[in-house]
């Protein structure tokens, strides 16, 4: 009988493992900050023999291939984050394919694989540092609140080094056909004519985004799963009931936080002149206002169906990838 509450248990800790890749793969690809999930968390054999960097080399393969496979949905939800009139996702298609032909739909694809290699690392190792804080010499296992916490933080010292990439992100997606020669050519156009703070505008909303995400997609998740525990004679849901629960606060997680994404965005389109925005709403709280005077509630969800129809292709394309990479790499993953 113990052995066979043991074995449910072992069970149970798998599924949980997998329900928590599969959340952060999904996330991966919400709009949220980009990529504020809970980073990897390597066994100690792992990191001891090096097979932790193959893991994450996996991972940044997969998300470069993913990510530029998906790269017009993604240019076609930043188009429609930043427009101030209800725009259709297929006028949105059209204008990009009159206005480029059909390279412009990669625009600002290069920086955004570029930076998932000093994203990750940051985050990795900001992560193992806040691991080492929270559980000081004692080596137990964390709980998974201690995880999201640890992830979060890790996820805010990532976004704070790299943010300059993701602003040049949102201007190479956004520019029109000859206004910038390349990645380089932006950095120093933008430099030179509104200066460094330029490449943190948005930073504040961004950051307070992941807030509410984190918290809203743990707490939906642990209340769902404790309510179909109660209501069913069982000790442990099966992998289709966990990741109905992992996809329903994820989404969630996203509805909520999603305005502040789209702030964000629409900050990091703005060009300033001599430390003045040639927007009128320059600021988080000017835009949330504007937005909801003119354009209603709806206005704060623009881009939000391209960013969700691109979840399942990006996740499905990026689960492939990573596991012919791991092969590859020699990574075990039995």
């Amino acid at each position: 009988m113990e052995q066979h509450s043991n074995q449910v248990a072992i069970a149970g800790d798998i599924l949980e493992d997998l329900v928590i890749v599969f959340r952060q793969i999904f996330k991966r690809y919400l709009d949220i900050g980009e990529d504020l999930n809970v980073p990897d968390d390597f066994t100690q054999s792992e990191m001891q023999t090096g097979m932790w960097w193959r893991h994450l080399a996996a991972g940044g393969i997969a998300g470069a291939v993913s990510r530029t496979c998906t790269a017009p949905l993604d240019r076609i939800k930043v188009f429609l984050q930043v427009q101030s009139t209800k725009t259709r996702i297929s006028d949105s298609f059209k204008y990009m394919l009159n206005e480029g032909g059909i390279r412009s739909f990669w625009r600002g694809n290069g920086i955004n694989v570029l930076k998932i290699a000093p994203e990750s690392a940051i985050k990795f190792a900001a992560y193992e540092q806040f691991k080492r804080f929270l559980r000081g010499n004692d080596k137990r296992q964390m709980s998974i609140y201690e995880r999201f916490v640890a992830g979060a933080v890790a996820g805010g010292v990532s976004q704070t080094v790299i943010y300059p990439l993701e602003v040049l992100k949102t201007r190479l997606a956004l520019r029109k056909t000859g206004q910038y020669k390349g990645i380089l050519d932006a950095m120093v156009k933008i430099y030179r004519y509104e200066g460094m703070r330029s490449f943190y505008r948005g930073y504040i909303p961004n950051m307070l985004g992941i807030v509410p995400y984190a918290g809203i997609d743990l707490a939906v998740y642990e209340t769902l799963k404790r309510k179909y525990l109660s209501t069913h004679n069982t000790t442990q849901p099966n992998i289709l009931v966990l990741l109905a629960c992992g996809s329903a606060s994820s989404t969630l997680g996203q509805v909520c936080s999603y305005p502040l994404a789209l702030v964000r965005t629409r900050l990091q389109a703005q060009v300033v002149v001599n430390g003045l925005a040639m927007q009128s709403h320059n600021t988080m709280r000017g835009i949330f206002s504007h937005i909801l005077r003119t354009e209603g509630i709806s206005g704060l969800y623009r881009g939000i169906t391209p960013n969700f129809i691109k979840v399942l292709p990006a996740v499905s394309i990026s689960y492939v990838v990573y596991e012919y990479s791991s092969r590859g790499l020699g990574v075990n993953m039995t």
